[in-house]
């Protein structure tokens, strides 16, 4: 498969979830279905999630320095908040290109070659990786006996035991072929892990170390919290179970890197999560429709007025 091609796929297969998921979307709910809620929904709490997102957002930008200055860099702040805005701006275009432009940015503006720029924002998304795997690994702990009950009241135990035992298997197989493979594929695989784990332990020989992981706690902490404010928004989904705001979270934010920006899928994502705690689908819905456009619209005007003001700021500086 040429580059050509698999630039192609890359590009294409989200845009055609978008539009397949934008189908469902108002064939299933209406448009008209959802608009009584933005209506009546409480403003104060929206105003109070894009807060929390705006302060993520500042947060990564002053957590990059910790990467870029090992490295003899010192880029200015106003650079790197402009920077990530236009990044999250192009990921509404195509997925994670944002991470690529918000490197060239940096080579235009800063002098920081692409190599090293696109290095440390490799090394960013695997520490956001890893809070992602720790706020699902602390899910599913609070939440074992819900999540063990729903299996149980969905499948049966017997199957549940010989799948997971099957997945086990499966998955010491695959690691043992991985390991001992020449072929092309495994060899990349393993390159690609040993890569994640040099990220990983690279963080720990910053010098400011625990400042870049209080970062990278307090972005998924103002995550979150944008998130459950927003809740309170819709008087429908007032007194949920925080439970269904953590799988909320999680089914959503796997949206945003699966398409452009969680298109038309985020507010369905919401409303799955949402369904196995029996919690109505059109609030879920729009709920989700809510937190996506509020922080969508906030991403559109800084990122765009970013594009306008980047080259100006660093012609007068």
């Amino acid at each position: 498969m040429n580059s050509k091609t698999k630039k192609a796929i890359k590009i294409g297969i989200p845009l055609l979830l978008a539009i397949f998921f934008g189908w469902y979307t108002f064939s299933k709910l209406p448009v008209e279905e959802f608009i009584p809620y933005f209506k009546n929904a409480n403003y104060s709490w929206i105003i109070l999630g894009i807060f929390c997102g705006i302060l993520s957002h500042l947060s990564r930008a002053y957590r990059w320095k910790f990467m870029l200055e090992p490295l003899g860099f010192k880029p200015k702040l106003p650079n790197s908040i402009m920077a990530v805005f236009i990044a999250y701006l192009a990921n509404f275009g195509i997925p994670r290109s944002g991470e690529v432009l918000r490197a060239a940015v940096f080579t235009n503006y800063e002098d920081v070659p692409f190599e090293k720029g696109f290095g440390t924002i490799v090394a960013e998304r695997i520490a956001d990786m890893l809070v992602m795997v720790g706020i699902i690994s602390i899910t599913l702990f609070l939440e074992f006996e819900f999540i063990v009950q729903f299996f149980q009241e969905k499948f049966n135990p017997n199957t549940i035991v010989i799948g997971t035992i099957g997945l086990l298997i499966s998955g010491v197989v695959f690691l043992v072929f991985i390991r001992r493979s020449k072929l092309k594929i495994a060899i990349k695989i393993k390159e690609f892990v040993n890569g994640l784990i040099e990220g990983v332990l690279s963080i720990f020989k910053m010098k400011k170390k625990w400042a870049f992981i209080f970062h990278t706690l307090f972005i998924w902490a103002m995550y979150l919290l944008m998130f459950y404010f927003t809740s309170f928004a819709i008087e429908d989904l007032l007194g949920i179970p925080f439970a269904a705001i953590l799988i909320g979270f999680i089914a959503a934010s796997f949206t945003i890197a699966a398409t452009n920006g969680g298109i038309f899928v985020y507010p369905l994502a919401i409303g799955a999560a949402f369904s196995l705690f029996a919690i109505p689908e059109t609030p879920s819905i729009a709920f989700g429709w809510i937190v996506w456009t509020s922080q969508t619209l906030l991403i559109i005007f800084i990122g765009s007025l970013s594009f306008l003001f980047l080259p100006i700021y660093n012609r007068i500086k």
